[in-house]
């Protein structure tokens, strides 16, 4: 018995062992780097900068790229991501200006999509906490792309090169295990008739700007490639730091009748909260949520369809 006990604590002693010498390997590479593999569809854009795209671009530059990427002068230079969990470390947003050294002003249009579809820069490292997008409309890709090349003024080249990114251990193990970079969709990829409410919908709230990436149940498990499969499918609960570091868990957008929104919201009281922040009883939603107000009307309201087709999660969410 005495031999067995032996066996198993040297067992025990060794996989302790392998398990320490990994991490300290893991913690010592960082975040992987990959090779860069544009296929030639994407590599080979140039994207044709009309009024149209621009104006197209800057309503979803807006929506998704500001809150994260602009000073307080609203030049996309980057900047610390204040509302990411703490467990993740420091993270901090690039330079997406014109500026040809810090920015990506020398980046080609087929770089950018790249990127936007998969998270890996053109160095090939890889920004694990940058939203990726790869079921966005070509054609919304597009727009954005001439937006950054646009004359608008948060775009223009300005000089501020990236701060060091602080990963913590855990999201440097993440990385190695189940946070990888995503396979860029190939074939054309339409924006839905709008006309088709709920299909309009979804797309806005996965493809578009992924509501469901703060609305689910763990940062690390969401899917931009198959957003339903997302861990707690937009059942809330994330609990995300707000400026001042307070942690404000994110609401469950599911129409549970008991812990959803079903009972809290109206179509027309869901449209001003998400265009303007405003609750029902006049108070104002908190950060990390914040104000999307180049949203319309009847895009809002097909995001509420939308979400009254997603599966019902019972997550009593207690929101400050």
């Amino acid at each position: 018995m005495k031999k067995i006990v032996t066996l198993l604590l040297k067992a025990v002693g060794v996989l302790v062992a392998v398990v320490g010498l990994v991490l300290l390997f893991v913690n010592f590479r960082g975040v992987p780097s990959y090779e860069v593999n544009i296929p030639e569809n994407i590599k080979n854009i140039n994207v044709e900068i009309t009024p149209e795209r621009v104006a197209r671009g800057e309503k979803i530059a807006l929506v998704m790229c500001n809150a994260c990427h602009a000073n307080q002068d609203n030049r996309l230079v980057g900047k610390h991501i204040a509302d990411l969990p703490a467990e993740f470390g420091k993270a901090y947003s690039l330079n997406i200006t014109q500026d040809g050294e810090d920015g990506i002003g020398s980046w080609t249009d087929g770089e950018i999509m790249y990127f936007l579809k998969t998270g890996i820069k053109r160095n090939g490292q890889y920004a694990p906490i940058m939203p990726k997008f790869p079921r966005m409309a070509d054609e919304d890709l597009k727009s954005i792309i001439a937006y950054l090349h646009s004359d608008r003024f948060p775009v223009q080249a300005t000089k501020g090169e990236g701060h060091e990114q602080e990963p913590s251990l855990l999201l440097k193990v993440l990385t190695h295990t189940v946070m990888k970079p995503i396979e860029p969709v190939t074939e054309p990829i339409l924006v839905p008739d709008s006309t088709d409410k709920v299909a309009f919908g979804k797309y806005i709230a996965n493809d578009l700007i992924a509501c469901y990436a703060c609305h689910s149940g763990d940062l690390a498990k969401a899917d931009p490639l198959h957003p339903e499969k997302s861990f707690g499918f937009y059942g809330g609960g994330i609990k995300m730091p707000d400026l001042e570091g307070k942690i404000i868990p994110t609401a469950n957008l599911t129409f549970d009748e008991e812990t959803g929104i079903a009972k809290k919201y109206n179509e027309e009281q869901f449209v001003h909260a998400v265009r303007f922040c405003k609750k029902p009883d006049g108070g104002i939603l908190r950060y990390p949520m914040q104000p999307h107000i180049t949203l319309t009307d009847y895009e809002v309201k097909a995001i509420f369809a939308y979400l009254k087709t997603v599966p019902k999660i019972k997550n009593n969410v207690n929101v400050p």
